[in-house]
């Protein structure tokens, strides 16, 4: 891509993404959308012949335990691990004024 989009390329992604830009925002977005593809058509050079696809660039691993099923605490175990609790219900502060 050696040319820069036109006014009417940047009118017609903004008609698709329902924005409404003024003549002067078609012209600065011209500039910024033809910049950002120029940097993608740089990376199409890049050679990725033997690379594996991938969604992480290092290794991923879980720090979270197991899921085990268990037992759950139940109305009183709850109601006990509380701060403030009142007529069976655990009590927050309101955060409505």
């Amino acid at each position: 891509m050696a040319d820069e989009l036109t006014a009417d390329e940047v009118r017609h992604i903004a008609a698709l993404t329902r924005l409404g830009l003024t003549d002067d925002e078609v012209e600065m977005m011209r500039g910024q959308l033809s910049s950002i593809l120029k940097v993608f058509e740089s990376l199409q050079q890049v050679d990725t012949d033997g690379v594996e696809p991938t969604g992480h660039t290092t290794e991923v691993r879980t720090v979270l335990r197991d899921d085990d099923a268990r037992e759950s605490l139940g109305r009183d175990g709850v109601l006990e691990r509380a701060p403030d609790s009142e007529a069976g219900y655990v009590k927050v502060r309101p955060i409505l004024g």
